[in-house]
């Protein structure tokens, strides 16, 4: 695998990919080809004309005629069986990437929103619903459904698959797969905003026991930090099911109910069912925050939390002024979500 958080097409991962990468080496290799003639050419040329005056009393104009025939035909026959070449490879890549388009044989349907500026992600056959990430089992192909409630964004997993736009209105369709467990990252490809760049996601590819535990995992609602399993200093690190949250935690979920974020955002199996941020239910398990502009840690929760516009300016987000205490609760409280 590639170094995580770096988005490029090598190696290709899947078969779709493959067959992109494989059509890009073609390009590739034909145009430099076509450049090395072009400037070979001209370089002769150039030295040729330096000796034009001298030449041109030895051979016979119809000699030179003939060159210049020679030449001109080459010059555009030569170009006209590269162009040929390189679009009927491109109408072989696309029969071959689009049979699989419509992913109507796959068993696993993910539908995705893109919004400005994240993505929000359903797995509607699990009632499982998180944010920026994509989890496959590998080997198999997945229907992915894409739309978009704002403006036209492009969903683009480089390793995985070639580029699809989201459309208002429209659902269009994309398949895919992975051949190995990995972290992929992908890309909003069509311009939507000022934060465009930072309109990213990552797909991860799971054997297919993990996938399903991951499944199981994101399924359940929050674990409650309950005010009434008293403080939790007691049972903070106690083993089994006898532990229960720390005091922290149970102070963080207070504030984070009596706070707006309940208006935005949902953590299943509480009050909290807002629609307009990412659900949160299992923010701690994700990798990233903002759609891949932060690492999920603990400082980069503090930066998202109070000052969202300094780090990621024009999303939907609004600081929260809270004081050093009630900060290090709520962080503590999101850092349980797991």
């Amino acid at each position: 695998m590639i170094d995580a958080r770096i988005q490029s097409m090598f190696p290709p991962a899947s078969d779709d990919a493959s067959r992109v990468d494989s059509h890009w080496q073609l390009m590739l290799i034909a145009g430099s080809a076509v450049w090395v003639v072009v400037v070979t050419v001209a370089f002769i040329a150039v030295l040729r004309r330096r000796r034009g005056a001298e030449r041109a009393g030895d051979v016979p104009e119809a000699t030179q005629g003939n060159e210049h025939l020679v030449v001109g035909v080459l010059g555009a026959v030569v170009p006209a069986l590269v162009i040929i070449g390189v679009m009927a490879d491109s109408v072989l890549v696309l029969r071959d990437t689009g049979s699989t388009g419509s992913g109507a044989d796959a068993t696993t349907v993910v539908e995705v929103d893109g919004k400005q500026y994240w993505w929000e992600v359903r797995y509607p056959e699990h009632q499982v619903e998180t944010a920026n990430e994509i989890h496959i089992p590998t080997g198999q192909d997945v229907r992915v459904e894409l739309t978009s409630p704002d403006v036209i964004h492009s969903f683009w997993v480089p390793q995985l698959s070639g580029k699809v736009d989201l459309v208002p209105g429209e659902t269009n369709v994309l398949t895919l797969s992975a051949d190995e467990p990995g972290t992929y990252w992908g890309q909003c490809a069509e311009y939507c905003g000022l934060q465009h760049a930072w309109m990213r996601f990552v797909v991860v590819a799971h054997d297919e026991p993990e996938y399903a535990g991951w499944l199981e995992a994101q399924a359940r609602p929050a674990e409650q930090a309950d005010p009434a399993q008293g403080d939790g200093d007691d049972v903070e690190s106690g083993p089994g099911p006898a532990a229960g949250p720390a005091s922290d935690e149970i102070a963080g979920r207070e504030i984070f109910m009596s706070s707006s974020c309940v208006y935005c955002h949902t953590v299943a199996g509480t009050e909290a069912q807002g629609t307009l941020g990412p659900d949160l239910t299992h923010l701690a398990s994700r990798q990233m925050i903002g759609a891949g502009v932060l690492p999920n840690d603990r400082e980069s929760l503090a930066r998202w939390i109070e000052h969202p516009q300094d780090v990621k300016p024009g999303n939907a987000m609004p600081g929260t002024e809270l004081e050093d205490d009630e900060l290090d609760d709520l962080i503590a409280y999101l850092e349980s979500l797991e």
